[in-house]
Formats: C-alpha cells, structure tokens, sequence
C-alpha cells in the first residue's frame, strides 16, 4: 500500500483560498484520494493511521 502527503499546490485551489493564505494537505492511498487536511501534522498522522490499519490486516491475513 502507498500512502503519500502532499501540499496542495495553487492550481488545484481556489483564488479565495490563496488570498486568505490558506494551506491544504492531501493524503492519497495507492493513488485516490482520502483525506485533506488544514494541518500538514494532521495529515501525516492519518497517514500513520492508513499504514498501522493496514500492517494490522496483513498480520492477520498471514496468521489465518
């Protein structure tokens, strides 16, 4: 599994969003989507989360 936080770069926010100096990171896992963030702290901690859900099913999949 790939889980990647990225800032969100000016072309995909809005103009009000840049003028008000606003900052937003996205989590994709294996390519889509599935968090955005305020916080870039926040964000790297979903993705812990994604990671640890993830390595918590694999152990149990080898263990069946």
């Amino acid at each position: 599994m790939t889980v990647k936080v990225n800032e969100r770069d000016d072309a995909h926010m809005s103009h009000e969003a840049i003028a008000a100096g606003i900052r937003i990171w996205d989590v994709h896992q294996q390519d889509l989507l599935v968090g955005m963030f305020h916080s870039e702290t926040e964000a790297n901690r979903y993705k812990a989360e994604l990671e640890y859900q993830e390595m918590t099913r694999s152990r149990e999949t080898a263990e069946s």
